[in-house]
């Protein structure tokens, strides 16, 4: 039993890695079809040190990705500042549609949850450099 449970979260994290993306339409629509809500994740990866921590701390965990593979569409908005991290015109112009309708302020990191809609269900400001507070908040809002 425990071996199957092993391969199952095996296969989970490494065959079924959910990807993040910066499309809300596409989002929105994986969104309704497999019954998932939408993680939008505005973050300065080459700045800014919360985020990079929030990045590397909780969005790479394990337990983060098996939470998004069953139960998110992962969308993320980058505003990197160095000329080697640049993003492609279209992607920056996707970034900057985004940020006008979710992060207004300009705040980093910004995380939301998403209903298929697009509305606003919870958002979490900041990283406090605490993992398993930042994912049983997650965790609390998807399962409300």
């Amino acid at each position: 039993m425990k071996f199957l449970i092993a391969f199952q979260l095996f296969f989970i994290l490494f065959f079924s890695n959910a990807q993040w993306s910066n499309d809300l339409q596409t989002a929105k629509e994986t969104s309704q079809k497999e019954h998932k809500l939408i993680l939008l994740n505005f973050s300065g990866s080459d700045w800014c040190a919360p985020c990079i921590m929030l990045k590397k701390e909780v969005f790479s965990s394990d337990e983060f990705k098996e939470l998004a593979v069953e139960k998110l569409v992962l969308l993320r908005a980058d505003f990197p500042r160095l000329k080697k991290n640049r993003l492609s015109d279209e992607d920056t112009r996707e970034n900057e549609v985004l940020a006008e309708k979710y992060n207004p302020e300009g705040k980093f990191p910004l995380t939301l949850l998403l209903d298929a809609d697009g509305s606003v269900i919870a958002s979490w400001d900041g990283y406090n450099g605490k993992k398993d507070e930042t994912l049983a908040k997650i965790k609390s809002a998807i399962y409300e």
